[in-house]
């Protein structure tokens, strides 16, 4: 008689520590592989993930954007003006001396003439852009505002006749007079050129942020 020998049945408990290692390990070794991926740059995970993350940037640089952009610029003030300076102004009698019916002023003036350009009356028509080059008609520079720092002008003296009183309306006239002389002054000095030249170089790094590469003004 032939006898059947079998293997005797594991208990349960020890096929589940099995599978629960099983598991384990392969969690295990799944974060390891993971680590090392992280920390190798140059592995073929990383450029293949690099390349389908990679981003390109794309600039509008069409003629109404590029007009848009340079309008938004509004009243660019390019340059500012500063300067000190005695203006002088008085009244005076016909008849009696200065001592008797003159009044005269003699102010110290500080003030500020600012100039710039306005872009925002830029017309189509003054921008043409083709491929990546771009030609602007730019508009002329002005003077925006003139004016006298109240804080830094005062009146250095004041002579009034023994018979007449302080004449209130002076030293008003004297200011308006300083306004007049620092707007003229910076005139001369060529306060427009300069505007009108640090326009050009405000708007030449705004086109080449935009990607164009030649830039003409008119």
């Amino acid at each position: 008689m032939d006898t059947l020998f079998s293997t005797p049945a594991q208990p349960r408990g020890q096929k589940a520590r099995w599978i629960a290692a099983f598991v384990v390990g392969i969690i295990l070794g799944a974060a390891g592989l993971s680590f090392v991926l992280r920390q190798s740059e140059s592995s073929f995970w990383n450029r293949m993930l690099g390349g389908l993350l990679r981003r390109t940037v794309r600039l509008d640089v069409s003629q109404p954007t590029v007009v848009d952009k340079i309008q938004q610029l509004q009243r660019l003030e390019t340059v500012v003006y500063t300067m000190d300076k005695v203006v002088s102004g008085e009244k005076e009698n016909s008849v009696l001396p200065d001592f008797l019916a003159g009044d005269k002023l003699l102010m110290i003036v500080h003030g500020e003439v600012i100039a710039g350009v306005d872009f925002s009356g830029l017309k189509s028509g003054d921008v043409s852009v083709s491929g990546k080059n771009v030609r602007l008609r730019l508009p002329a520079a002005q003077v925006f505002t003139t004016r006298l720092d109240n804080g830094r002008t005062r009146v250095y003296s004041r002579q009034t006749g023994l018979l007449v009183p302080v004449d209130p309306n002076l030293e008003t006239e004297v200011r308006q007079e300083g306004e007049r002389q620092l707007q003229q002054a910076a005139l001369a000095d060529g306060v427009l050129k300069t505007a009108q030249q640090n326009a050009r170089s405000t708007l030449m790094s705004l086109l080449q942020g935009l990607g164009f590469v030649g830039v003409k003004f008119e």
